[in-house]
């Protein structure tokens, strides 16, 4: 089974991943993730922290030659604002010692107080250094692999944008593989001109208030075989394990599958998507994608259509945010730290590194094979089977 595990902290030495369960005979090379994290950089309403931080990937075990070994693959990602600043040095020191500035000013809406109370820390860089969103770089670096081997069975995992702040696609074209250039060029990576400069203006507008902005993004999965997931076991529905993986994504709040909140408020009639036979392609089709591409916990062989809502950030460039210091107990503003207006279009990216994952070790639950050969062979012997 495909799994992983990542550590590391936000201004730490590093980012690690340790990535197990891949067929040996996989093609990786490092720039394989270096662009998948490249990608994770994108987006008009970034901070600064995007300019010059690197990514610097090393490959660490687990592939040799350019091949997988069949063995945990290991990536380290440095972080290069840890070894350009004394400043990081001293304060995510792993050697006895403390802080000279604790942060006692939790911010509502981030994980601050919260992990303060439960393991009983009295500074939040504790808590907020390991939940950063910088952590989704180590995800991001799994998921390359996951994709790597997903496109061995002719899977393709890509994102665009819907919504950002109250700007919102009409768009009814969905892109495609071939159109990922064309999103990733876009600043906000919204498939749709028009809404793209209304996304633009949302974003400028809110920076010049010091404030920040949610959205939602579309992933989609296409050459999907049918059967992934189970409808046996709860814990094997493909839909639920996407669900989980795309809500774990730091702020998340809400995950969709298909039109699944739109098809609450229609009759039966009109909330499911036919079953035809095309004798053209000799396979069963559905032209709609109002269950986004699963039944009954499966994936239908159809496009794969997952959707995630993520809330604006909870650090501000202007403090106004009320909250309480734990010390003094007084009120005052969350402290800041240097952040985004948005990171919508970076999160695009980051579920698509979720969905991949997830589908990638679905595809080995269910074909299996210690040799991305047979990996492969058992996919297309499944396939002549079920025509």
């Amino acid at each position: 089974m495909l799994r992983y595990l990542t550590a590391g902290e936000s201004h730490g030495q590093a980012l690690v991943v340790i990535v197990e369960g891949l067929p040996a005979g996989l093609k990786v090379t490092t720039g394989d993730i270096s662009d998948e994290l490249a990608r994770r950089r994108l987006g008009f309403g970034r901070g600064p922290r995007q300019k010059f931080e690197q990514d610097e990937v090393v490959l660490v075990g687990g592939v040799r030659h350019g091949r997988t070994l069949g063995s945990p693959v290991a990536i380290e990602i440095k972080n290069s604002e840890w070894f350009r600043s004394d400043v990081w040095h001293e304060e995510m020191s792993p050697a006895p010692g403390a802080t000279k500035k604790p942060l006692t000013q939790p911010r509502p809406g981030h994980a601050d107080l919260t992990g303060m109370q439960k393991y009983g820390f009295n500074d939040a860089r504790d808590v907020l250094e390991r939940a950063s969103a910088r952590e989704t770089a180590a995800r991001v670096a799994a998921g390359a692999l996951a994709k790597l081997l997903l496109q061995e069975i002719g899977v393709s995992v890509i994102s665009h944008v819907l919504q950002l702040g109250s700007a919102r696609s009409e768009n009814v074209v969905r892109p495609t593989l071939l159109d990922l250039d064309k999103v990733d060029e876009s600043p906000v990576r919204c498939f749709d001109p028009l809404a793209e400069a209304r996304m633009i203006t949302e974003i400028e507008q809110a920076a010049k208030e010091g404030d920040s902005l949610g959205g939602i993004v579309e992933v989609l999965a296409y050459g999907l075989p049918v059967g992934l997931g189970s409808y046996v076991h709860w814990d094997r529905k493909l839909d639920g394990l996407l669900a989980q993986a795309v809500m774990s994504i730091q702020a998340v709040k809400g995950v969709e599958i298909g039109d699944g909140f739109e098809v609450a408020s229609r009759r039966g009639s009109n909330a499911h998507d036919a079953i035809i036979w095309s004798e053209a392609e000799k396979k069963y089709i559905r032209r709609t994608t109002l269950a986004g591409g699963t039944e009954g916990g499966m994936s239908t062989g159809e496009i794969l259509v997952v959707r995630a809502a993520m809330k604006p950030l909870a650090t501000l460039n202007k403090p106004s945010l009320k909250t309480v210091d734990t010390v003094t107990k007084q009120e005052t503003v969350s402290f800041k730290e240097r952040t985004d207006v948005t990171a919508v279009p970076a999160m695009g990216v980051v579920a698509e590194t979720m969905v991949a994952l997830v589908l990638a070790q679905e595809a080995q639950r269910n074909f299996g094979g210690d040799n991305i050969d047979d990996f492969v062979n058992n996919a297309q012997s499944f396939a002549k089977r079920i025509v």
